[in-house]
């Protein structure tokens, strides 16, 4: 890839700034977003065209933006670009959906969610 040709965001905030991420999964998101793109998957164009579109459609179907659904757009719009880019399939996308809220019904209030703990239990 040229170096001379700005393919992510610019100005990211310093270290000794607040955060800007209200829960590490949002963190998790942005810099998975980051590294798909600085890897090829997708040019930063078409990753702005994907979230501004989810956005967009958030705002038509009547969500009132309270600040707190922005990263929500982010993986609704990642999501969207990478089966539109078949590197997912929307069998994948539900079953891995399904096993997260398996996850989550399957863990004690308090503790941190495993994915493991969302696995169908082997057949005996």
């Amino acid at each position: 890839m040229n170096a001379s040709v700005h393919t992510g965001p610019k100005d990211l905030p310093d270290s000794d700034q607040a955060p800007v991420f209200a829960e590490p999964w949002e963190a998790q998101a942005f810099a998975l977003v980051l590294r798909l793109s600085e890897q090829g998957l997708f040019r930063w164009s078409e990753w702005t065209a994907a979230l501004a579109a989810q956005i967009s459609q958030a705002k038509e179907s009547g969500d009132q933006d309270l600040g707190d659904t922005y990263y929500h757009y982010w993986l609704a719009a990642l999501e969207k670009l990478l089966l539109e880019k078949s590197v997912l399939d929307s069998k994948a996308v539900r079953s891995r959906v399904e096993q997260w809220r398996r996850a989550y019904l399957n863990t004690p209030h308090g503790q941190p969610i495993e994915l493991s703990a969302g696995r169908e239990p082997a057949d005996t």
